[in-house]
C-alpha cells in the first residue's frame, strides 16, 4: 500500500478470517478499527455505467471510511494542497475521508460494490457540492 500524503486521512485494516470453501469474514468496529462511533453505514453497487464518477463533494464535519468489498475503483483524494489516488481493491482496507477531503472515486470494475461507515446521520448542510467553494473555505479556515 502506498503512504497516504493528504491530509485529513489514512488507512484502516479490518481483520480477515478467511475459510477457504466458506469465503472470508471481515470485522469492522466503531472506535476501534473505525476511529468514531458509526451511526450510518450505506452502499452503493449496481454500477451499470463503468464510466460514472462518484463523490465529487467534501464534508465540513463528517467522518467516514471507505472500502471496496468486491471489485475494485480509484478513489481520488485532494486537500487543497496535496492530491492522491488510491486504488481500491482489498475488501478490508479502508480509507479514511476526514472533514475538508474533497473526494471522487472512479474507473469502477464490473461487479464492484463500496461499502462506507460515517460518524453521523445524513445531513445535507455538511456538504460541499462546489469545488471552488471547497477552496475558498480551505481557505478561510486556514487563517
Amino acid at each position: 500500500m502506498d503512504e497516504i500524503r493528504v491530509k485529513n486521512s489514512g488507512y484502516v485494516t479490518l481483520k480477515r478470517y478467511v475459510d477457504d470453501r466458506d469465503g472470508a469474514l471481515c470485522i469492522m468496529n466503531a472506535n476501534q478499527e473505525i476511529p468514531f462511533d458509526i451511526k450510518r453505514v450505506y452502499y452503493i453497487n449496481n454500477l451499470e455505467n463503468m464510466t460514472s464518477i462518484r463523490g465529487k463533494h467534501a464534508h465540513r464535519q463528517l467522518q467516514q471510511v471507505i472500502f471496496c468489498i468486491n471489485g475494485c475503483f480509484t478513489l481520488s483524494l485532494d486537500d487543497g494542497e496535496q492530491k492522491q489516488d488510491i486504488l481500491m481493491m482489498k475488501d478490508n482496507v479502508g480509507v479514511i475521508l476526514g472533514p475538508m477531503l474533497w473526494h471522487t472515486m472512479h474507473d469502477f470494475s464490473s461487479g464492484c460494490v463500496l461499502l462506507v461507515a460515517a460518524s453521523d446521520y445524513y445531513d445535507e448542510s455538511d456538504y460541499i457540492r462546489d469545488y471552488e467553494e471547497f477552496r475558498s473555505e480551505l481557505k478561510r479556515l486556514q487563517k
